[in-house]
């Protein structure tokens, strides 16, 4: 493909509590065996863009781990590859990456380095499916200097936390706000945009000299009426892990068979990391109802509208209904888990009640000893 990618995963969010202590955002579980960033990297992998940089930075341990190696994602062996940028101290900066634009400042020489004519910049934080030779089609027929990718959303979204988009008929973008009060518009960014590599250079070099570090408000934004931008739309499925809301929403969307299916059984397919587990182990007196559950876990107990992580065990005569259980939770019996979000490497004693109340999701987080019999 004539492009590169570039993936936006050093980022923190605080709507995501406890969950983002220990972990980026872009590592957050998804459907018991994939990690968020896992979809845009399995993206630009079917479509073919062989040279990924990802750009890591907030708790980016567990992140830089998964991408160890880029044989799960099928990348480039001789040409092209997975490059794990994270910030460094040089004799011309020693910043952090102070926003999304001074990110790239920070890699320009990834960018300059490379020969591809075109640019894939993405989230490590959303979850989609998107053949990016398409967008890259419309992108060149439409004479394009950026395209933003942009989806309209039902009544009832937060329109506030996403940057809304106004287009004319022909689809170039006459309007941007990003995150506003009170929006014109339910059409918003998804943050996936294509351009050309010498213009993105041109114009974060620009963002560099006058102190300016965001990529929405510096660039996109402020060169709205200057260059030719156009939007993008999709219908298919697309979720942003945003909130602790949010990411309970896109798991539990999994136990949907149309979800299911259009991820798992559909071309093309998503691709992670795979530990070495046994099969999942159910004993008697396990039950299950509408569920995914992963390598590695022993179930005895009751599992209802959930999903289990990796590794997690579930005690005799413990019910967990409309929950998610991260990766190596132990859960004693007699336990009852309703309407919650238990976080990796937990230890629920056994007997013990959490429930999520007047419709908010609780996260569970009980950091203890084990002592199993």
């Amino acid at each position: 493909m004539r492009a590169i990618g570039i993936i936006l995963a050093g980022g923190n969010n605080h709507r995501m509590a406890e969950l983002s202590q220990k972990r980026a955002v872009c590592a957050m579980p998804i459907a018991g065996s994939y990690r968020s960033i896992d979809f845009t990297l399995s993206n630009m992998s079917n479509s073919h863009v062989q040279k990924v940089a990802v750009f890591t930075q907030y708790n980016a341990g567990s992140l830089n781990r998964h991408m160890n190696s880029s044989k799960w994602w099928d990348f480039g062996r001789k040409q092209g590859g997975l490059f794990v940028l994270t910030p460094a101290m040089t004799c011309d900066n020693s910043s952090w990456y102070r926003g999304t634009a001074d990110a790239i400042y920070q890699n320009l020489g990834f960018l300059k380095e490379s020969h591809e004519p075109y640019v894939i910049i993405a989230p490590g934080d959303c979850v989609y499916k998107m053949d990016f030779n398409t967008l890259l089609e419309y992108h060149v027929d439409k004479k394009a200097d950026i395209t933003v990718v942009c989806k309209d959303l039902p009544e009832g979204y937060d329109m506030s936390r996403y940057g809304t988009i106004m287009m004319n008929e022909d689809m170039r973008v006459v309007g941007f706000e990003e995150k506003p009060l009170q929006p014109k518009t339910r059409t918003i960014s998804c943050g996936i945009y294509i351009i050309r590599r010498r213009l993105l250079i041109d114009v974060i070099e620009k963002c560099a000299e006058e102190d300016r570090y965001d990529l929405v408000r510096d660039v996109i934004i402020r060169y709205r009426d200057v260059k030719r931008i156009f939007g993008y739309k999709i219908t298919s499925y697309w979720k942003n892990i945003a909130s602790v809301e949010d990411y309970f929403d896109a798991n539990m969307d999994f136990l949907k068979p149309e979800i299911r299916d259009y991820y798992f059984n559909q071309y093309p397919n998503i691709y992670s990391k795979v530990d070495d587990l046994p099969p999942a182990k159910y004993n008697p007196g396990a039950s299950l109802r509408n569920s995914l559950v992963s390598s590695g876990c022993i179930v005895n107990g009751s599992v209802e509208n959930s999903i289990l992580f990796k590794s997690s065990y579930i005690g005799n005569n413990t019910v967990i209904r409309n929950s998610i259980i991260l990766n190596d939770v132990y859960i004693g019996d007699n336990a009852v888990i309703e309407n919650c979000i238990v976080e990796s490497h937990s230890t629920i004693n056994g007997g013990e009640v959490h429930r999520g109340e007047g419709g908010r999701i609780k996260v569970v987080v009980e950091q203890r000893e084990r002592f199993v019999m």
